[in-house]
């Protein structure tokens, strides 16, 4: 093994540990802001999150030594970055306020698929008969979670759609703005400009008797809450980050759904709440599925590699 292969191989690890940690701590982030919407307004917690995370994301900033002013070019990608990122952030703290965690989680997690087939579109990324079956599966697979969760919350339980599309432009931006801007500045500066675009909201929806708006004084445990949605956004992100930066999309993907399994635990031990049989079926099949389509992509990276690659060089 070469001295670069070595060095790779010893960075695939932390990547690993990294993308657990944040498997581990984003669900976090969805107990704190399902908490917090017990005596607060969704938009109040929404405009929180950023609020705090730009908070803790300015030190970090400054401490490797990165410009706090956008790059040239940059400043309308993180201004629609921003706003699919406030979207998702309002659609699933809505959700959540009456649904499961792991309810709404499985359903937020057909937006890879979402991204599969916008991605062909606004790309030209080739997607076989195979990738778009497993598509399909994995979007009936939500439907499976959404039918009892529809009967027993109505509407609501439509609203992970809305953060999946939501997440997937947000995700599709960041894709094309990632290789102009360093990934730290990136989130700070969306941070800072829904900051900006939220708290305004706020502080005019105050006396309205906008239910979802009208900013209440958090009482006791409560500043808690909201600090624990701001924190665990900020070091959930910042180790998927830094994951991806020392170990490749394909080797991290796979692990990116213990998240729906470590939301299905803090969901039952701190509510009380467990998926019933049809929705732990939906979220077997859009595990299923999404893991089919990551082993595809795998299986077409050789493929391109081998294929690129000189004779008789490792593949």
């Amino acid at each position: 093994m070469t001295t670069a292969h070595a060095i790779h191989a010893d960075r695939i690890l932390p990547g690993i540990l990294l993308m657990i940690g944040f498997c581990l701590s984003a669900p976090m982030l969805d107990v704190a802001a399902k908490l917090a919407a017990e005596t607060l307004p969704v938009g109040q917690i929404t405009a929180a999150r950023f609020v705090i995370q730009a908070a803790l994301m300015l030190p970090i900033c400054l401490w490797l030594g990165l410009g706090l002013r956008p790059g040239p070019g940059t400043l309308s990608m993180l201004l629609w970055r921003s706003f699919f990122l406030i979207l998702s952030t309002y659609f699933f703290i809505a959700a959540i306020r009456v649904m499961p965690i792991a309810d709404a989680l499985a359903i937020v997690f057909v937006e890879p698929f979402i991204i599969l087939f916008v991605a062909k579109y606004l790309f030209g990324d080739e997607i076989g008969p195979r990738r778009i079956g497993a598509s399909i599966v994995g979007f009936g697979g939500s439907l499976l979670v959404i039918q009892p969760s529809f009967v027993a919350f109505g509407y609501v339980a439509l609203l992970p759609l809305g953060t999946a599309f939501s997440f997937a432009a947000y995700m599709l931006i960041t894709r094309s703005l990632s290789r102009r801007m360093h990934p730290v500045a990136m989130q700070f500066h969306t941070a800072l400009i829904a900051s900006a675009a939220t708290v305004p909201i706020i502080w005019l929806a105050d006396g309205r008797g906008w239910a979802t708006l009208d900013p209440v004084m958090p009482q006791g445990v409560a500043w808690l809450w909201l600090l624990g949605v701001g924190g665990f956004a900020a070091l959930s992100h910042m180790m998927m980050t830094y994951a991806l930066k020392f170990a490749p999309s394909a080797t991290l993907a796979p692990l990116h759904y213990l998240e729906i399994v470590m939301a299905t635990l803090v969901g039952y031990l701190i509510f009380n709440d467990f998926p019933d049989p049809l929705t732990l079926a939906g979220i077997a099949v859009i595990m299923g599925s999404g893991l089919f389509v990551i082993h595809r992509e795998r299986q077409l990276s050789r493929a391109d590699q081998a294929t690129k690659a000189p004779p008789g060089s490792p593949v």
